[in-house]
């Protein structure tokens, strides 16, 4: 009893410590570049909300595209159009996925005008603290030149502000998600004005933005070469965070689509995660003040990623574009230095095998192939461990009462038979980064997203859809409403649970008894391919244990 105590005790210690220290030692938020003179001018400006204060009703995105003159977007992964009015960027397909496994499923929707339900746009333009200047704004009739924008044909936007000012903005995209606006202002008038670049991102959430999850949803930045991550509900709960930086990119994330604005790192600007108002939330940059003599012209350019989060693809943007920390717009978890690495081997093995189910098999019997050494040692230790079982109970009914003399002729035994007992931890202990890096892996890789295995799984990052109710026809809780592969998986820790020696304490038998039903019903709705990891990893280890405890004539 006091051993059970004694566990109790400390894992309530262990929560109460990790509490603790994330009140006393809070994230640290990122330091912003200062410098008196850019930080005065850049504060001076202000971006305008995207999000228009007058209240409408909803209407279908077909019905919005159609209120509108449009351009039309067109590469090989991107189909969409760009609202001539305002030359707003707020209609992007994604033509390589599909919105569910369904044979006539629509392609996912990146972004949609502001009209519908599920608003999602992107705008770029400039503002000015004299408000005699007229600008252009999401109003504004532009003259276009151009009939569609492809990655061998650019568009053009003019406008003429009747002030002797004309605004242009080139916007080219490549073959991928890559967009790039640049925007050049011609002064014609009779005096220097002083104008400043602005980019934003305005968003409607949904209910499962807010959800908590292991992949992150909300604001993400690298500002100032760090990382920043905001989650929305964050955001609605501040309402407005601003941060300054030199270069850099902001934008907004969830699983497996992204949309960011990458700006020059030639001068500094203010980024600003906001929410306007209810659901709604914008990501946006001020770039510095930039003077226009008379009779002169200037020019700012920005790029924005609009697409799926293909790491291969953001790799080689991060490299050629040489966009800081770009992949850091990946959710790789506490374990990148693993979870990166495997995402590669696993896109070798289906590159190499062409099936994502197989390639996770051979991940797993690779793994076990390099962690074989310490395996063994780590099954002989329990092997003999299991063979002395019987001379542990002896010292259990000698010394039952006296703990202490009990646990010092235990230690005594282990040694006469040169038994380590931590030896059998370690392989748990390498196992749980490994486990959490492939469970990331599972979650955040879109190269995995609906990927096929054999039989009924049609998607390995999805649950396993062969649930007890479909079995049964019965109707089932959704939390005990398991699939076919985690009920094997619980099976396979319950055979690799009774070749290992039992805990001498009964109520910590009892528990371990319990692990592998608890865990059945946990894995039963994690991503399948991380369950069928799982439990081939299980086999491996069985057969790998079982040969071990063969050669020392364990039963």
């Amino acid at each position: 009893m006091s051993e059970s105590k004694n566990l109790y005790i400390a894992v309530i210690l262990s929560i109460v410590v990790i509490y603790a220290s994330n009140l006393l030692f809070p994230k640290k938020e990122i330091e912003p570049i200062t410098e008196t003179k850019v930080v005065a001018e850049v504060k001076s400006a202000e971006v305008k909300e995207g999000t228009s204060t007058t209240v409408i009703e909803p209407i279908e995105v077909e019905e919005a595209l159609k209120a509108d003159r449009r351009i039309d977007i067109e590469n090989s992964n991107v189909l969409g159009s760009i609202r001539v009015k305002g030359a707003r960027l707020d209609n992007i397909i994604l033509t390589k996925y599909k919105q569910t496994l369904e044979p006539d499923s629509d392609n996912v929707e990146l972004l949609q005008p502001y009209q519908t339900e599920h608003p999602y746009y992107v705008d770029f333009g400039w503002t000015a603290i004299d408000k005699d200047i007229k600008l252009p704004n999401e109003n504004t009739l532009w003259n276009v030149k151009g009939e569609k924008l492809t990655p061998t044909s650019p568009i053009i936007f003019t406008w003429k502000n009747g002030q002797g000012i004309t605004f242009i903005r080139k916007i080219s995209v490549d073959d991928n998600y890559m967009f790039t606006i640049e925007q050049s202002v011609e002064n014609d008038s009779s005096k220097a004005i002083t104008l400043y670049p602005y980019g934003l991102i305005n968003r409607k959430a949904m209910p499962e933005d807010y959800s908590s999850s292991v992949v992150h949803n909300g604001a993400i930045a690298v500002l100032g070469d760090k990382l920043k991550e905001e989650k929305y509900k964050s955001i609605k709960d501040d309402k407005k965070m601003e941060f300054e930086s030199l270069g850099g990119w902001a934008g907004l994330t969830d699983r497996y689509w992204f949309t960011s604005l990458i700006f020059d790192d030639t001068y500094k600007s203010k980024v600003k995660f906001s929410n306007p108002k209810e659901d709604i939330f914008q990501v946006d940059y001020l770039g510095s003040a930039i003077e226009i003599a008379p009779s002169s012209v200037t020019s700012n350019s920005v790029k924005l990623y609009a697409g799926a989060k293909e790491i291969k693809l953001i790799d080689s943007y991060a490299k050629k574009l040489n966009i800081n920390k770009f992949d850091l717009s990946i959710d790789f978890g506490w374990y990148y230095f693993l979870t990166k690495p495997f995402f590669y081997i696993l896109s070798y093995l289906y590159e190499l095998i062409g099936n994502m189910g197989w390639a996770i098999l051979s991940f797993a019997l690779l793994l076990r192939l390099v962690m074989f050494p310490i395996a063994s040692k780590s099954y002989e230790s329990m092997s003999k461990m299991k063979k002395v079982q019987p001379k542990i109970k002896e010292l259990q009914e000698r010394y039952g009462e006296d703990k202490m003399k009990l646990q010092q002729e235990t230690m005594v035994l282990y040694k006469k038979e040169k038994i380590n007992p931590a030896a059998g931890c370690l392989p748990m202990l390498i196992q749980i980064p490994v486990f959490f890096s492939l469970y990331k892996v599972l979650n955040i890789a879109i190269e995995i997203r609906h990927a096929p295995f054999i039989g009924w799984v049609k998607d390995l990052s999805a649950p396993d859809p062969l649930t007890i109710s479909v079995m049964t026809h019965l109707p089932i809780p959704s939390l005990l409403d398991i699939g076919l592969w985690p009920i094997v998986m619980g099976l396979t820790m319950w055979i690799q649970q009774k070749l290992n020696p039992a805990p001498t304490n009964k109520d910590q038998a009892r528990m371990f008894a319990m692990m592998p039903i608890i865990f059945t019903f946990m894995m039963g709705h994690f991503a399948s391919g991380l369950v069928i990891y799982w439990t081939l990893s299980n086999v491996f280890s069985i057969i790998q244990q079982r040969a071990i405890m063969r050669k020392y004539g364990v039963k």
